[in-house]
């Protein structure tokens, strides 16, 4: 499945440098819950989904076909063009020393380890990692020192001809040694490290990692030498597909399948790719895991025909006027009408033909190890105010937010409370309280501490700005936003209402702020029955008020709402007490608004976020979630203007560029926050050409003591001291307001339902070896089965 908003392939790349789904990775967890040091956390996590079974159970042979976005451009994880696909295949060919648990722990991998440990820790820190006396390359040499000497000299930085994405980690050992022989190998750090388990995976063969030229080369299409229940039989680049075959060297359970196929199908064509058994296992959008579960039903009771699809919300009287307009003495109309009929008949049979080999599967669902954020763009504009960063997140309702996305699937709904684990992880705790939760009332205080006032959103009369060169470039920048590159008709919101920003300079030379239907010179109602009598609304909001009075006067009228009436003014009309402004005598005033409703502004200048969504087919649920936003930003005056954007720009264009105020995007989730979140938050520093090098902190929002914090955690041994020194670093991320945590991802997987130990994996690393298809049943009565 595609991660739209999500740095994918970043899982593990994300130690040096930059998923929405349509959105990227991760368990949302009760406000308030902790997790003691153990790792007991107290909040409600999604359970893997993978129809677990015994191995006894899984028949041995078969291939599987499963659904992946592309073919990877390179099979090298350590560079930085790898992605998701790189990770799943490189998983079940290469050595992956400490795979984690259900519950996102690393755990010692057996296949390949005896024993891993710190064995000294004064006066350097020293890991002995003892292998598996079994464990071969399959060439038939022994994984040894040699590998990881090689590993190390790769992607330590230290020799540029090799090009990584990454060094976290291998920056800090200070030298390699083997053992009593090439089995035991001894790491010498130079400065402690906590997270050393995630170093050495996965382990390339020293054919790979020992010469520059089949590193940054050789692995990208090819690996010639694996160690893992499956090797590389072919990429097809044409055909979209990368072979695995059983590995006949593997020292450890073999495989159960034959073969596993990894086929390249884009998210959109999922359905088809199903329902032609063109693969078994495919990443699923919310949409289609309702037609899955929905072909389970059926047809209706007593062979009526499925209630749901084309044509299946038609009621007996729609289908009479169709018959009737198809056989009627028109001959025009009544043949639009059969051929309307028919295509409306194959594609019920079409639908009907779809979900009947839906069947075949089963909705594998879980929580995604990656967490959907809001994202503020504390780089310029008025959200460089940690003030109004505060507001908008004070603004949020993030229970209703959560609901939206996961609450349908049937999954546990409660909002994220950490930036750097998720619910069930050991050391989650929730540090939202450093920030508050919704609090409206706040929110608008802040921002009136800040300076956004709603007096502020009027034109001071006389001002020396009237008319200035302020003007021309705001009227500019309405023109032609902030950025040429997007597609301007995918925006809405207040700022794109007309007069929605302020007076026009029309108010007849008034000094009180207001214009008055009436008084402009402009002619009146044709029939003068309205003599007498004026519109009176607040400036910098006649807009809003216009378009609610001409739904009222539609409505008395019995003509319904007028073409004239502005669809994105809705929902501010329908705040309680309807829109300010009224009919009144001329050179009555308005009477005041609402107190604390209304469009806030500084000088003149409204306070108007950019929001930026992409606009692709699986990104419904951002879109959904980024439309209840702006609604919740509206109730406080902070208006939004939603751009949307193809999904192949929006990180690469906006998110990293920068080209944003408000985003909702994802990030992985990790066993190693110290190293891995380090550049998510680090605080963007100058470079030498003047330019800001934010690593991957595309909110440009960043504390000294936040980076101190890491730091220190990452050369914490102590595993509970690091994890309350990352619980107080996560704490100051969210008082920063430069990110907002909202739910971790939902995970939905299509699987063939003869599959076993497959489906939404959740924190946990798949076992390739123990995939496969149900052993056949043996024939004959249960007793004798039994027997």
């Amino acid at each position: 499945m595609s991660h739209v908003g999500v740095p994918w392939g970043t899982a593990r790349k994300r130690r040096s440098l930059a998923l929405l789904t349509t959105g990227v990775l991760t368990l949302p967890v009760l406000a308030g819950c902790t997790a003691d040091d153990s790792g007991s956390a107290t909040a409600a996590a999604a359970p893997q989904d993978i129809a677990v079974a015994g191995r006894g159970s899984v028949a041995a042979g078969g291939t599987v076909h499963w659904a992946i976005d592309s073919v990877p451009a390179t099979l090298n994880a350590f560079q930085a063009d790898a992605d998701g696909s790189t990770t799943r295949i490189t998983g079940a060919v290469l050595p992956t020393l400490f795979p984690l648990d259900a519950r996102g722990r690393p755990q010692l991998n057996p296949d390949y380890l005896e024993s891993a440990k710190v064995i000294e820790r004064e006066p350097r820190q020293v890991v002995s990692y003892k292998l598996d006396r079994k464990a071969v390359w399959s060439n038939g040499r022994r994984i040894g020192a040699p590998d990881f000497v090689a590993q190390w000299r790769a992607l330590s930085g230290r020799n540029s001809a090799y090009w990584t994405a990454r060094n976290a980690g291998y920056d800090r050992i200070a030298k390699i040694e083997r053992g009593a022989d090439d089995l035991e190998v001894r790491v010498t750090f130079a400065k402690p490290y906590a997270d050393w388990r995630s170093l050495f995976s996965p382990l390339y063969p020293k054919e790979v990692t020992g010469a520059p030229n089949n590193f940054n080369d050789g692995a990208r299409t090819a690996l010639a030498v694996t160690a893992g229940p499956f090797r590389l039989s072919g990429v097809d680049t044409k055909a979209g597909e990368v072979t695995l075959v059983r590995e006949p060297r593997w020292w450890g359970k073999p495989a159960k399948l034959e073969s596993l196929v990894f086929r390249a199908v884009a998210p959109k064509d999922r359905v088809q790719a199903l329902t032609e058994r063109k693969v078994e296992v495919a990443d699923i959008d919310a949409g289609t895991a309702n037609r899955v579960a929905s072909a389970a039903r059926g047809n209706g009771p007593n062979g009526q025909p499925l209630a749901h699809g084309p044509g299946a919300a038609d009621d007996p009287a729609a289908a009479m006027r169709s018959w009737a307009m198809a056989y009627g003495s028109d001959e025009t109309e009544a043949a639009a009408a059969r051929a309307a009929r028919e295509k409306a008949r194959a594609a019920a049979e079409a639908y009907t033909a779809e979900q009947n080999a839906l069947r075949s599967y089963a909705v594998r669902k879980s929580l995604e190890p990656a967490y959907t954020q809001l994202a503020l763009n504390g780089g310029s504009g008025p959200l460089s105010d940690e003030r109004v960063r505060r507001a908008v997140a004070r603004a949020l309702n993030r229970q209703e937010l959560v609901d939206t996305v996961l609450k349908p699937l049937g999954l546990p709904a409660v909002p994220l409370g950490s930036h750097v684990a998720l619910a069930g992880q050991p050391g989650y705790r929730d540090g939202s309280g450093a920030l508050g939760g919704e609090d409206k009332e706040e929110a608008r205080a802040l921002l009136a501490d800040a300076g956004w006032t709603r007096e502020g959103a009027v034109k001071k009369p006389g001002s020396a700005k009237a008319g200035s060169e302020a003007e021309k470039k705001n009227d500019k920048e309405g023109k032609n936003g902030r950025s040429g590159n997007e597609d301007r008709s995918g925006s809405e919101g207040r700022s794109g209402v007309e007069g929605a920003d302020g007076d026009d300079g029309g108010n007849g030379g008034r000094g009180d702020g207001l214009y008055i239907v009436g008084d402009d010179g402009k002619p009146g109602d044709a029939d003068g029955t309205t003599a007498g009598l004026r519109i009176l609304a607040p400036a910098p909001a006649a807009a809003a008020h216009r378009a609610a009075l001409l739904r009222q006067a539609g409505h008395l009228a019995g003509t319904g709402v007028p073409e004239g009436a502005t669809t994105t003014i809705a929902a501010q009309d329908q705040r309680p007490g309807g829109a300010a402004g009224a009919y009144a005598p001329a050179g009555t005033a308005a009477p005041a608004p609402e107190t604390g409703r209304g469009p806030l502004g500084k000088d003149g200048q409204p306070l108007n976020l950019r929001f930026v969504l992409p606009s692709g087919p699986g990104s419904e649920p951002l879109r959904a979630v980024g439309g209840k936003i702006s609604a919740m930003l509206d109730s406080i005056g902070i208006g939004t203007s939603i751009t949307r954007v193809s999904d192949d720009s929006y990180f690469r264009d906006h998110i990293a560029a920068g080209d944003y105020d408000l985003a909702l995007y994802s990030w992985p989730a990790t066993a190693y926050p110290a190293t891995d979140n380090r550049p998510i938050y680090a605080k963007p520093m100058p470079a030498g050409d003047g330019s800001l090098v934010v690593e991957q902190n595309y909110t440009r929002v960043g504390t000294d003591r936040i980076d101190q914090l890491f730091d220190k955690a990452v050369s914490e041994l102590d595993e509970g001291a690091a994890r309350d020194l990352m619980n107080q670093a996560d704490a100051r991320i969210w008082a920063a307001a430069g990110s907002i945590p909202l739910y971790q991802r939902p995970q939905l997987v299509a699987a063939d339902k003869r599959l076993l130990n497959v489906g939404a994996f959740g924190f946990g690393t798949p076992r390739y070896q123990d995939i496969g298809f149900k052993r056949p049943q043996p024939a004959g009565p249960p007793a004798q089965r039994k027997r």
